[in-house]
């Protein structure tokens, strides 16, 4: 069975499967469908949606309902994104769980609202103070838009924190046929509850890793909300052991489970030598591309990355194995090829702590090149583009 959708569409399909029961958002191009679809679709279920007086409100209205114990979502594009800044770090620093749509237009600034691009990478991943870890999830395709939508939602109940689905125009506005079994469902599990036992402390974690129990706002116990560092109990505090204590958990709960969230698509022929990596709607060309290249008897893999922060670097460490020319596609001037080129100087990662010890001793650089297909004109790179550039003509 076949249906006839957009990505903006797919992710009000998503999110309401996924048990989304609260949406805030303000009118952008191009994620204003999703706000559109959330007011008509989320009553519907028993939700609420709300188009706020702008950005900002949207962003401390969701977070606000994620305390309350809601599943807030909430979309918009580069410039919305800029104003949602301050509150993602409230977000981060409160352990609070939401997703957050960001459908990427041509930047900087007002850019083009009608434009795609694919600018918006790096800003996901540095888009608050304090530099702690986000989960960025990238689709390719209008079927992978609605399956990584639920999957967002999953990983921000499980890890108490905001996870950011990375879309753009181009996908979120192209209607396409897709097939309903592609559009696969993710079991989204409640966050961890409180234990009607014993004292209950909001952020309390044994290990670095833990995830904190849950207790709404509202509920049986008292729970502190603070923008600013605190202890267990949400109390401000100076204390430098617990400060560390805090601010190690919330990179550790994110980058101890790197492998668990780490999603690639693996398309690999015995013994090329050249891996074109990609990601987001470009990874198309890169279908179209390899398939013209193996016609013309040339050897090529390709790696398309949904998972694209934290990086899934023992993935993609792992399909590099015998390449020697590494091919980054991507609509700006090299912003994951950043990554793909310190993956590429470092060899045989036992875990992520590994790598990062790899990377500070310098322990070797693997022979070959990374090249870059960059396109920054609005229009989407062409698998000619790829063949010229990866030298597979």
């Amino acid at each position: 069975m076949k249906d006839f959708l957009d990505g903006n569409e797919a992710v009000v399909r998503g999110a309401i499967d996924a048990g989304c029961d609260f949406f805030a958002g303000y009118p952008i191009t191009p994620a204003t469908q999703i706000l559109l679809g959330m007011i008509r679709e989320l009553p519907r279920v028993g939700g609420v949606a709300i188009q706020a007086e702008d950005e900002i409100a949207s962003m401390g209205f969701c977070i606000g309902a994620s305390m309350t114990g809601k599943r807030p979502m909430t979309a918009t594009s580069g410039p919305g994104m800029s104003l949602y800044s301050e509150n993602i770090g409230l977000a981060i620093m409160g352990e609070v769980p939401l997703v957050i749509v960001n459908v990427q237009r041509m930047g900087p600034a007002t850019g083009g609202a009608t434009t795609g691009a694919e600018g918006d990478v790096q800003f996901m991943r540095w888009i608050t103070s304090g530099g702690y870890p986000l989960i960025v999830l990238c689709p390719r395709t209008v079927a992978e838009t609605y399956t990584l939508t639920m999957k967002s939602f999953q990983l921000a109940e499980k890890f108490r924190t905001p996870v950011i689905l990375l879309t753009e125009k181009d996908l979120a506005q192209t209607r396409e046929s897709v097939e309903i079994s592609e559009m696969k469902r993710i079991e989204v599990l409640a966050r961890k509850s409180a234990s009607t036992q014993g004292e209950f402390l909001p952020y309390k974690f044994n290990a670095l890793s833990d995830i904190p129990a849950f207790s709404p706002i509202g509920g049986k116990y008292l729970v502190r909300f603070t923008t600013s560092i605190h202890d267990e109990k949400g109390e401000l505090t100076i204390d430098p052991v617990k400060i560390d204590r805090k601010l190690r958990h919330l990179e550790r709960k994110i980058m101890d489970a790197v492998d668990d969230i780490s999603i690639v698509d693996a398309d690999i022929q015995e013994g090329a030598e050249t891996l074109i990596i990609s990601y987001g709607v470009t990874a198309r060309s890169v279908d179209e591309a390899i398939i013209t290249a193996r016609q013309n008897g040339k050897k090529v893999s390709s790696l398309a990355v949904l998972s694209l922060w934290p990086v899934p670097e023992k993935e993609i460490h792992r399909h590099l194995a015998g390449i020697r020319r590494v091919v980054v596609a991507e609509q700006n001037l090299g912003q994951y090829r950043i990554e793909i080129e310190r993956i590429f100087h470092v060899k045989n990662p036992k875990s992520n702590d590994k790598v990062r010890e790899s990377r500070d001793e310098n322990s070797g650089r693997n022979d070959g090149e990374v090249i870059g297909v960059n396109k920054v004109t609005g229009e989407i790179i062409t698998p000619q583009e790829i063949l010229e550039r990866a030298k597979l003509l």
